[in-house]
């Protein structure tokens, strides 16, 4: 097309499309500099450094927990960035450590479950358009309950790392694989009639135990970190009673807070249009089953 080549050989043109990207460079400069102040991008990035070999390997580690061994992070010593001949203690990225937690799945699975619980509701016929934003609505809901716990428990335990805050987040999300599959599963042995029934209640039970085994077990290096350990940046020994509510509050999110949480995931039935608790009340004021 001759008449396009010279348009965009038009000195005007050519222009007009520089200042477009030094546009949008000052723009995309601005928001990461504004996000930065409330997010750090570059440890983010982080938690989303996988490979598909990962994600296979850590979704299997969420559901069948027992076996492994060992549960520590691997580290690796790099270069300090002040040139000065000393090095610095890392934690290796997820691709590398399957120890190491991610970001990855825990949004992915986020993603599925409101897909898969619209799914369902569509297979049976009864979707809404709505239906999708509540779903979305009340996943959302949990997330920010629990954002809150984990906020209160830095407050009280003193956490103040950077990395610690983030792999708590991070270790958050992961309850959202055992939901999925106790809604799939149940939903195949029920016909898509709800989470209901011997069957549903025991893959509840058994990933709920999961989850709870996995976080008991990794969070251990989290909240209670070694001397040495990159979670540990200041080097100072965690007291006595400041490891003993470490401990309880470990014990209480691991059971407690999450049992809560994926009972309300799971107990919804979304078979009747809108989400509904089973034997309960729905969100828009219905009683169904």
């Amino acid at each position: 097309m001759p008449q396009f080549g010279g348009f965009m050989n038009d000195p005007t043109a050519q222009m007009g499309l520089q200042m477009g990207q030094s546009a949008m460079k000052v723009g995309q400069e601005y928001v990461e500099q504004n996000f930065n102040r409330y997010i750090n991008v570059s440890a983010l990035k982080h938690y989303f450094n996988v490979s598909n070999r990962y994600v296979l390997s850590k979704t299997l580690l969420v559901l069948f927990p027992w076996r492994h061994r060992p549960w520590s992070r691997s580290q690796t010593n790099t270069a300090s960035p002040s040139h000065n001949g000393s090095t610095t203690t890392q934690f290796l990225p997820p691709r590398e450590d399957v120890n190491s937690p991610d970001m990855y799945i825990p949004l992915m699975a986020f993603i599925t479950y409101v897909l898969l619980t619209t799914l369902i509701a569509g297979l049976n016929g009864k979707f809404e358009p709505q239906l999708l934003g509540m779903t979305l609505s009340n996943a959302s809901v949990v997330i920010i309950l629990e954002l809150l716990v984990l906020w209160l428990g830095r407050y009280f335990l003193n956490i103040s790392s950077e990395s610690q805050i983030y792999d708590l987040v991070a270790y958050s999300g992961y309850k959202f694989v055992g939901v999925i599959v106790t809604i799939a599963v149940a939903a195949i042995v029920n016909r898509g009639k709800g989470t209901g029934g011997w069957v549903g209640w025991t893959v509840f039970a058994y990933t709920f135990m999961a989850n709870a085994f996995f976080l008991l077990r990794s969070l251990k290096y989290v909240l209670l970190p070694p001397d040495n350990s990159p979670s540990n940046p200041s080097m100072q020994t965690i007291a006595r009673g400041q490891r003993s509510r470490r401990t309880q509050f470990l014990f209480v999110y691991s059971y407690v807070v999450q049992f809560a949480f994926m009972w309300w995931l799971t107990a919804l039935n979304f078979t009747s249009g809108v989400p509904v608790v089973a034997g309960g009340k729905g969100i828009k004021g219905r009683w169904g089953r």
